[in-house]
């Protein structure tokens, strides 16, 4: 029974809330983003795959936090549209013409929005 309980007990702390989620994701995006950006040289053909996992996240974000029944306050699903806009905008700009500091907006955006739903 010890057993049980012990396997009950690591598992209920593994389970994320839907917000500690979007966290993570939010986060391991700009991760992402960030250690192409550090090493440029070397992760260049990361760029793209980055992106495109970050692209996403973000239809995703937009998509669920525009919905009919989303809980969000009218302008914080407009903030939420604004932003995911800018993420894309900088997206196909980086992609069309690639340089490491175009990503740094993005990455700063994600740790934000990650650290809010973190309660950081």
């Amino acid at each position: 029974m010890s057993y049980a309980l012990n396997a009950y007990a690591r598992t209920s702390r593994s389970v994320m809330t839907p917000r500690e989620a979007e966290a993570a994701v939010l986060t391991k995006a700009a991760q992402r983003l960030q250690i192409v950006r550090d090493d440029w040289a070397n992760q260049t053909a990361e760029l793209v795959p980055a992106l495109n996992f970050n692209q996403k996240l973000w239809t995703i974000l937009a998509t669920a936090s525009t919905e009919q029944d989303s809980p969000l306050p009218p302008e914080m699903k407009q903030s939420m549209v604004n932003l995911a806009t800018f993420v894309f905008r900088r997206s196909i700009e980086t992609m069309a013409e690639p340089a490491p500091e175009k990503l740094t907006a993005i990455i700063n955006i994600n740790l934000n929005l990650a650290a809010g739903l973190s309660g950081r």
